[in-house]
């Protein structure tokens, strides 16, 4: 009697199988699919109250057989009616009409509770599925092997007229921005010449002496000169620094006789209050010479 009633205890604690639902598949059509076609399918199961479909037990996408792909499951329960909707996708080649079988697969219903799980084991049965050749097997004979070919399908006239005129309008637009970054950048033509301070000092000088001499108009001259060799130097340039800067400059060594009778002169009039006498050393016209002179050696360098 003990074994016995062990036997009663252990059948007892261990889980039930339940009885399977019933299963239905549903396609939208069983025939007409060809090379590469999608091909969705709703698999129907209806179980017990308190039963649902097992997750692991769902087919995963990926290879089914040679010719057919899984490629995607989603699943939807609604009280005790459980779907699957799978879209599978063909990869025969049929050369003739063929009707191929779809394989089925194994699903398992749970119930769990405080006792235990109880599993029931359901089969989705396999589905036929008519394949059709995306060209006859042996089409009509003809002379001309081109005559296979379907001819090319008339394409739509095009107006060029929008698209030109939207060209023009950018090209337009480009122009002065591109020479908005010319200016920005520099670019030649745009690039800034660096500036000729002894031309500047020739125009200065070459006004002045279209004009009446007078002292005011001799030391204005004497003082576009000496802007102009400052300019140069990068700093104010006296008498004593004519030596330093013909050895950094050595193109205006040549006007060094010039030069000097220049800052002797510029010292008369500015240091010496003889402006006279400077203009006698150092007439104004001599003065736009020299300024022409350097002016001659800065372009060519």
């Amino acid at each position: 009697m003990r074994p016995l009633l062990a036997g009663l205890l252990i059948l007892l604690a261990a889980p039930a199988a339940a009885q399977p639902g019933a299963v239905e598949v549903r396609v939208p059509r069983t025939f007409g699919y060809f090379l590469g076609d999608l091909v969705e399918a709703t698999v129907e199961v209806e179980a017990e109250p308190g039963f649902a479909l097992q997750a692991a037990s769902l087919p995963r996408p990926g290879p089914v057989t040679y010719w057919l792909d899984l490629r995607s499951v989603e699943t939807e329960s609604a009280g005790t009616r459980h779907r699957l909707r799978l879209t599978y996708q063909t990869f025969y080649a049929a050369i003739d009409a063929r009707t191929l079988e779809v394989p089925g697969f194994p699903l398992v219903l749970t119930s769990g509770d405080a006792h235990g799980a109880t599993t029931a084991p359901v089969q989705v049965p396999g589905w036929s599925l008519g394949l059709s050749p995306l060209r006859e097997v042996q089409p009509a004979r003809r002379a001309d092997p081109a005559e296979y070919l379907r001819p090319d399908g008339p394409g739509p006239r095009l107006d060029p007229a929008p698209p030109r005129d939207a060209a023009l309008v950018l090209a337009g637009l480009a122009l002065p921005a591109l020479l908005l970054l010319a200016r920005d950048r520099a670019w030649w033509p745009l690039r800034p010449r660096p500036a000729r301070a002894f031309a500047e000092a020739a125009r200065r000088l070459a006004a002045l002496a279209r004009g009446p001499e007078t002292e005011a108009g001799y030391r204005e001259g004497l003082l576009a000169l000496h802007r102009g060799l400052d300019a140069k130097a990068g700093r104010r340039l006296l008498a004593d620094d004519l030596d330093a800067f013909l050895a950094r400059h050595p193109a205006y060594r040549p006007q060094a006789e010039s030069l000097a009778r220049f800052f002797a002169a510029s010292r008369l009039a500015f240091f010496g209050g003889a402006v006279a006498e400077a203009r006698t050393r150092l007439p104004l016209a001599e003065a736009q010479a020299t300024a022409r002179r350097l002016a001659a050696v800065e372009r060519a360098a």
